[in-house]
């Protein structure tokens, strides 16, 4: 990690991004540590992965833009596929130059003159482009979850700390950290309104998700890149990619990362990629804290995407009712265009300020999270977070999925079978 941050710190000076047209001829002001210039006449934001997610990403950046009053250029885009990334610039009145495709595509949207970079490509790839992210000296904004395996998690935890000392904002797509409803009811837990957290659930049971039969002559690459919500290895089984925003909530509302998983899944439906159908996990946060973690990507089954803690003095929803003796005066919290476009406000609003939001190490351990609730389950072992995080001996701090983003810009990829999946113990 420390190798790491040293090739990253790389002397770049963070500008000024924005402030308000008020005072937008403010001098140069130096603090100790960074330098913060006057700022530029308009934001300028890359968009890197330009599926229906980044589409609607960059939507909600230019909608929190407006809504601040700033002004805001689409500078380039880039995607793994020319089409999508033609089809975004087009959108947004880019020139056919700055529209990029191919594996190497962040890398030329980046060496562009933006003072923003929105990530939203399949989440293999977040590692290795929010490191050039921020070695390219960018604001970013970041979809989660942010890795797949344990290595990219702590990829990203030190990114963030870099990010830091550049003084360049970061945040999440974990929305519910933005929205009205969850600040209200953690900011009551946080003051005690219903005592130490004892218990809890999380759920995302839903259904499933799209797949893509593999087209005539179609590359590995391609195929695992089109048809990413099938693969582990490209975004990390929906006990990562989706069940992170439930998993985030029980962190963020008890106050730190679980100390151990314990859990099992299985496969029964999908017939494209390698992930489970379905997660039962047991998560222990210690002092006698459990949360019971439950996600399903089966159609025709009961949904439910919530979540709900149990303390010694109430009860509370993450968003909705809580029960509590105790009166805490909430200060008020505002959501303005629902909490895809709030997110990107703060993101904004704290470079204005001069507070750069930084919410790399929060995603990366909700990633972690889910990581470490995939690996109990494909192996059938207790997995505790030293293992992931501390633990250099264990058989699970160096475990890499295979194609690794890298991999990606160095040739052909092969992918895994289709319908082969992991299969915890032994007979």
């Amino acid at each position: 990690m420390e190798k790491l941050l040293t090739e990253l710190s790389g002397g770049v000076s963070r500008r000024d991004f924005i402030k308000a047209s008020a005072v937008a001829a403010v001098a140069a002001v130096a603090l100790p540590g960074k330098v913060f210039a006057a700022a530029p006449d308009k934001i300028k934001v890359g968009l890197i992965g330009c599926g229906g997610r980044g589409n609607d990403a960059l939507s909600n950046c230019l909608a929190a833009a407006s809504k601040l009053g700033l002004q805001m250029e689409v500078v380039a885009v880039g995607d793994w596929f020319k089409d999508r990334a033609d089809n975004a610039g087009k959108r947004r009145g880019v020139p056919a130059e700055r529209c990029f495709a191919g594996p190497d595509a962040y890398k030329k949207v980046l060496a562009t003159d933006i003072n923003l970079a929105l990530l939203v490509t399949s989440p293999n790839f977040r590692p290795l482009h929010f490191e050039a992210a921020i070695a390219a000296g960018k604001n970013v904004f970041m979809e989660k979850p942010v890795a797949v395996d344990p290595p990219g998690a702590r990829r990203i935890i030190a990114a963030g700390e870099v990010a830091k000392t550049k003084g360049l904002a970061v945040v999440a797509g974990t929305q519910r950290r933005h929205q009205t409803g969850y600040r209200r009811n953690q900011y009551a837990v946080e003051k005690g309104a219903i005592g130490k957290i004892v218990c809890g659930n999380v759920w995302w049971c839903g259904g499933a998700l799209w797949k893509t039969d593999r087209k005539p002559g179609e590359s590995d690459a391609d195929y695992m890149v089109r048809n990413w919500v099938s693969f582990t290895e490209m975004s990390g089984d929906h006990v990562v990619e989706q069940h992170v925003h439930n998993l985030d909530v029980a962190n963020w509302f008890i106050g730190h990362p679980p100390v151990w998983a314990l859990g099992f899944g299985g496969r029964a439906r999908r017939k494209t990629g390698d992930q489970f159908d379905f997660f039962s996990v047991e998560l222990n946060y210690d002092d006698e804290c459990y949360v019971h973690s439950m996600c399903r990507q089966v159609n025709g089954t009961y949904s439910r995407v919530s979540e709900h803690f149990i303390g010694t003095e109430g009860s509370t929803w993450g968003e909705g009712a809580m029960k509590s003796s105790k009166v805490i005066d909430i200060p008020q919290f505002f959501e303005h265009g629902g909490p895809y476009v709030q997110e990107h406000i703060d993101l904004l609003q704290s470079i204005i300020d001069g507070k750069p939001l930084n919410e790399a190490r929060n995603v990366a351990e909700a990633t972690m999270t889910g990581i470490m609730c995939r690996i109990a389950s494909y192996t059938g072992q207790l997995v505790k977070w030293t293992d992931l995080m501390e633990n250099k001996g264990s058989p699970w701090f160096n475990l890499a999925l295979s194609p690794c983003p890298e991999d990606f810009e160095k040739g052909p990829v092969t992918a895994p079978k289709d319908d082969v999946v992991a299969v915890p113990g032994r007979d």
